[in-house]
């Protein structure tokens, strides 16, 4: 086991413990750790500073793709998939040395079989943000921990920030991510690909959760579909800002269709979260809850549509955030370690979320792939086998 080290404070002056293996990725990557690790841009003053105003035309690679992806495809020692809805393993390939064909087929191929794994990385966090920006434009989070001042658009992820807070998880109160959830959907232009790759991981545990938004939206009845795709979700974000009218703290809320639709596939999916969708533009609060809370529990309790996902040290995920949630499983916390979690995250900022009625030609993965779209049982099932 690499031996933990205390790379003395971060860029406000706290103590932040890095495990040896981070500490060597870092600085075999040029990266100068002696102002402190991680650096903190300071906090937004209100809510209007932290507000993303610029807009942008987004591409979606995977329409320039091969649909067949035979020169990612054809390129890997072995291709694995993880289950039938979701979840690829690639093996044998390096991130950094893919051509801009091979980054187009997997834009594609995440946006099928929505997250791919790639075991064995040798990937500094410059090579991470410069992939990211293939797929979008790299989100630069107004107060998130940052690998390095000169590299906005890198953000880490690790149990040590939430130490420096003065939070201290455990058994019954973990990190709040463990909750399903999505990245950033408060955004006006939320994430397409999000790439995290862990450098260090617990010795044992620490798995992350994915499922699908496709397979979720196909759980629903067809008049349960219809009712929902006119509606919009209200998202808030994860940090609140002092409103510039009240002077109250308050969160980012952006109003976001509950289905959209995958510009690279042209297939419907669920597009809520437990954590950041709080309510319908509409709707009484109570009223959009009892529909709310039926689609988290679709999304959530169908294990059939989800995986979950053992880490190796060097491994990177990239998941389309468009058409998932996902949870990171907190079960290590009782280890006896000062060898913190610890990775690197890259989200690339994509389309505004493309709604069913301004696409026509949408239509769910099952009827795309010609998959038996199930029964609708109106009467309480008889579940006695």
């Amino acid at each position: 086991m690499p031996i933990a080290v205390a790379n003395n404070q971060d860029s406000r002056g706290r103590p932040f413990h890095l495990a040896k293996s981070t500490k060597e990725r870092l600085e075999n990557a040029g990266l100068d750790l002696s102002n402190g690790y991680p650096y903190f841009p300071d906090k937004p003053k209100d809510l209007d500073a932290a507000l993303r105003k610029q807009e942008w035309t987004f591409k979606e690679p995977g329409l320039r793709a091969d649909k067949e992806k035979k020169a990612l495809l054809s390129a890997a020692k072995e291709v694995i998939h993880l289950s039938p809805h979701l979840g690829t393993e690639i093996v044998g390939l390096q991130l950094s040395e893919l051509t801009d064909q091979q980054k187009d087929e997997l834009g594609l191929l995440i946006a099928e079989r929505t997250v791919v794994f790639f075991r064995d990385q040798t990937l500094t966090p410059q090579d991470q943000l410069e992939l990211g920006k293939w797929y979008g434009v790299p989100e630069v989070h107004p107060t998130a921990a940052r690998v390095h001042k000169d590299l906005p658009g890198v953000t880490i992820i690790t149990d040590e920030i939430a130490k420096t807070n003065g939070l201290d998880p455990d058994y019954k109160s973990p990190y709040g991510t463990q909750k399903w959830h999505t990245d950033l959907t408060h955004e006006p232009q939320p994430p397409g690909v999000t790439h995290l790759h862990l450098d260090h991981i617990p010795g044992v545990g620490g798995d992350t959760l994915w499922a699908s938004g496709y397979a979720a939206y196909d759980k629903l009845s067809p008049a349960f579909q219809k009712l929902i795709e006119p509606l919009e979700g209200l998202y808030r974000s994860a940090h609140s800002y002092t409103d510039p009218v009240t002077g109250k703290q308050a969160p980012i809320i952006n109003a976001h269709p509950l289905v959209r639709v995958n510009p690279a596939t042209g297939w419907k999916a669920l597009f809520v979260n437990s954590r950041f969708t709080v309510g319908i533009k509409g709707f009484e609060y109570s009223e959009a809850q009892a529909i709310l809370n039926k689609l988290f529990q679709v999304y959530e309790q169908n294990t059939d549509i989800q995986i979950r996902f053992k880490w190796t040290s060097r491994t990177s995920a990239l998941w389309d955030n468009r058409i998932s949630i996902h949870s990171a499983v907190y079960d290590y916390l009782d280890e006896d370690t000062n060898e913190p979690r610890h990775g690197t995250r890259v989200s690339s900022l994509a389309e505004k979320p493309i709604s069913v009625a301004s696409a026509p030609n949408a239509t769910s993965r099952r009827e795309a792939l010609g998959l038996n779209t199930g029964k609708v049982y109106e009467l309480q099932r008889d579940e006695h086998y």
